[in-house]
């Protein structure tokens, strides 16, 4: 089994901007290789949707495909968690060798006590909010939040088109981030591609969830992670 990444030598990426391919996208059936075919891409970290089909319409991965994955890659596990009633599930998932754990203002009631409890299973902690949800919502646990995920569409389906208003809130957060003095990332998650990638950036964005752009892209996976960021490259 390939070991989880300590907290303690997370970094944040302020430096840098940082492709997270979601597996989402992926071909089910073949996740390992999908996994195997972003070793050296440049991809930072593997983006895991968990979906229950209550809290979102649709059904994708759980704890035994998190442990598989874990032995299959040494790229860092960031699993967001689109369920109902997550904290049941905090300790499960973070022992399958989950990196970070990402979980949803609109399905945490006691948030900050969820991400407190999240880092203390050695998990990097985030919480996300839907395209609905102000960006404020965030403002109270922003300081115990290694990542704060914006929702670029609404959740549950891949290969959506990505709402351009959502990027006001990446600028809200980033303003806030900065105004209270932290290292939170800020991550945008849904619809991102070569076309608007560098806008999420300018918007304030750190860390670039993309699925279909990464899995579906013509030269495969890695050359979906070079298209991105030759876009962001680009001048």
């Amino acid at each position: 089994m390939i070991g989880r990444v300590p907290l303690s030598t997370w970094t944040p990426c302020r430096d840098a901007v940082r492709i997270a391919p979601s597996l989402l996208a992926a071909d089910f059936g073949h996740l390992a290789d999908a996994v195997h075919g972003l070793e050296g891409s440049g991809a930072e970290r593997l983006h895991v949707d968990v979906m229950d089909g209550v809290f979102v319409p649709n059904y994708t991965f759980g704890v035994d495909t998190v442990r598989s994955l874990r032995r299959e890659t040494s790229l860092p596990l960031e699993l967001h968690l689109m369920i109902v009633e997550p904290d049941r599930h905090l300790q499960t998932f973070a022992e399958a060798g989950a990196d970070g754990i990402t979980v949803h203002y609109e399905s945490c009631p006691h948030l900050h006590r969820t991400l407190t409890t999240i880092r203390a299973f050695d998990c990097r902690a985030g919480a996300a909010i839907n395209p609905s949800t102000p960006a404020h919502m965030l403002d109270e646990v922003l300081e115990i939040c290694d990542l704060a995920l914006v929702m670029t569409i609404d959740p549950g389906f891949g290969g959506q088109r990505l709402i351009p208003r959502t990027l006001h809130k990446v600028e809200v957060l980033r303003r806030e981030v900065e105004s209270q003095g932290l290292r939170t990332e800020i991550e945008v998650d849904g619809g991102v591609d070569a076309t608007n990638a560098r806008a999420c950036v300018e918007a304030g964005a750190d860390v670039l969830v993309a699925g279909t752009a990464v899995f579906r892209h013509a030269g495969g996976p890695a050359a979906g992670v070079e298209a991105l960021n030759a876009a962001l490259a680009a001048t």
